[in-house]
């Protein structure tokens, strides 16, 4: 890992940078203490961060977690209850990965991963507009489309023109500007510009800037749109910050229901995640997905433990690590201990940064997700890719990130069934044979109970008086379903004069009486003819 610390240190910086109004704005959005989403994306840096496979992912309070966690805090009566479901669901989730949970992960399409890459980029620039011109009402790191029972993506854009804070735009623009530069020329005039990150840079003219126009009242820039980090007064009051778990609690149902709903979500994101990053790495590593549980397992335990939210690995943070140059673990490590040691040593410091050039940064990250060219791309793949694709992106953009990747899921699955139902047999039709038509039916590969529609619909739309020459000598695997739609068919032939020649490796047969009696079926069970 430490070989590769040139790359990983002005990565975690950049991670940092990206993580720290996240974690706040997450806490904020789940109606827990704003500490706890510091709590929980340190322990996902350092802990889940050293226990993982992965090289380059991230972990982190997640923002598809916040409904759940302010609704629960609301049935649980508090805070300190809701911990206890917090660690339960992360031993719930280490139970996961010793069961081999893990594989889940590889059953997601490629076109619905890519469509959750492309849609969280859109997200985040849709997210980050309002905070780049001052507009704050909104917590950061959200991905609902509705958000407030009058408030949405869209019209948070729209309102901008009614809160437009000047400091906030100016300062965000000069970010903006800061950022652009350094990564597309002065990254390339010199190696000192690639250790020294444009995000960096950014942060400490914000800083200055707040600083300079703090009198100024056209440019000044009000408290509540900067960086709100908990300021403890001596070590005792930060001490005071954590909550530890309730386990008088641990008797109640709800508090089982709502764990075992943590680990199902936060295990289903952190799969989908890890997914994603493996296909942005460069490097094209792969995380072993079971592990993976079972880091997010103990991080999830010890984050609950001492006051933290609910922990996942989160594309945000882990694409920006990934564009940032992160090549191993080393990376999301140090980020963990970087937002460790500023919120004891430079909270007040923290507290200085515009959330306008933070929303910069991420705008930045946004964009590098969400390329226009990627749109033209999955068009061009044709109609089983995109369809997926474009259902995933809008999905979330107008719903929420786990409803989005649901809809191009059951968008994906209804694409391979009709692919399957088409793809069951293939037809060939030639000249009459000694008075018949001679049809020729030859069975795909594998043939399951998808495709019992397409070959029953085939057989009954035969003519009568014809020849079928039906070849399963390709066939290495037969549903039973199909196998009794065949037995039924042979009996109905009889009737249409439809003579049956059935080929197979165990020799050719005319018109078998019954199909299940010349494959040794018993009933219910399927059939390999490999």
């Amino acid at each position: 890992m430490f070989k590769t610390l040139k790359n990983d240190l002005p990565a975690s910086v950049v991670v940092f940078f990206v993580a720290l109004p996240l974690c706040l704005g997450i806490a904020l959005a789940s109606g827990a203490p704003l500490f706890s989403g510091l709590i929980a994306g340190i322990i996902g840096g350092v802990v889940v961060g050293s226990l993982s496979g992965s090289k380059i992912g991230v972990s982190g309070p997640a923002a598809g977690l916040a409904a759940i966690v302010l609704t629960a805090i609301g049935t649980l009566g508090g805070y300190e209850n809701f911990l206890v479901a917090v660690v339960l669901g992360g031993i719930i989730q280490l139970i996961f990965g010793v069961l081999k949970a893990g594989i889940i992960g590889y059953y997601f399409p490629s076109s619905v991963i890519k469509g959750m890459l492309t849609g969280i980029g859109i997200i985040i620039i849709l997210k980050q507009i309002p905070h780049f011109f001052g507009y704050d009402a909104e917590p950061e790191g959200a991905d609902s489309f509705t958000w407030t029972s009058d408030e949405n993506t869209f019209s948070a854009i729209w309102n901008i023109f009614d809160n437009l804070i000047i400091g906030s735009m100016v300062v965000g623009f000069i970010a903006l500007g800061i950022l652009l530069l350094w990564s597309n020329v002065l990254a390339k005039k010199g190696k000192v510009f690639q250790i020294i990150q444009g995000p960096l840079v950014a942060v400490v003219v914000g800083i200055i800037f707040f600083v300079v126009t703090q009198s100024n009242e056209t440019f000044a820039i009000a408290q509540s749109h900067l960086v709100s980090v908990p300021v403890p007064d001596d070590f005792d009051s930060f001490i005071g910050q954590f909550s530890f778990p309730n386990f008088a609690v641990i008797t109640n149902p709800e508090v089982w229901v709502i764990a075992f709903t943590i680990a199902l979500v936060a295990s289903l994101e952190t799969l989908l995640c890890v997914e994603a990053t493996d296909k942005l790495d460069p490097d094209k590593n792969v995380t072993p997905t079971n592990r993976e549980l079972l880091a997010q397992g103990a991080g999830n335990i010890l984050s609950g433990l001492i006051g933290g939210l609910p922990i996942t690995q989160v594309i945000v943070r882990s694409s920006a690590n990934i564009q940032s140059g992160g090549k191993s673990k080393m990376s999301a490590i140090i980020h963990g201990f970087l937002l460790l040691i500023s919120v004891i040593l430079i909270p007040t410091l923290l507290n200085k940064i515009p959330l306008s050039v933070l929303a910069a940064i991420l705008l930045i990250v946004g964009y590098k997700l969400a390329k226009p060219a990627l749109f033209m791309k999955m068009y061009k793949l044709g109609w089983k890719q995109s369809v997926p694709f474009f259902v995933t992106v809008f999905g979330i953009v107008f719903t929420d990130l786990l409803v989005g990747i649901g809809l191009g899921l059951a968008v994906g699955v209804v694409v391979i069934l009709l692919k399957s139902y088409q793809n069951s047999h293939f037809l060939h039709i030639e000249d009459k044979s000694n008075g018949k038509h001679k049809i020729k039916m030859e069975l795909a590969e594998e043939v399951t109970f998808f495709n019992k529609g397409a070959i029953l619909k085939e057989l009954d739309s035969l003519p009568r008086d014809t020849y079928l020459e039906f070849d399963v000598t390709k066939t290495r695997y037969l549903d039973y379903d199909i196998v009794e739609i065949l037995d039924d068919f042979a009996f109905k032939a009889k009737e249409r004069n439809i003579d049956i020649q059935l080929i197979s490796k165990r020799g050719i047969v005319e018109n078998p009486p019954s199909f299940i009696e010349f494959f040794q079926l018993r009933p219910k069970s399927n059939i390999s003819l490999s």
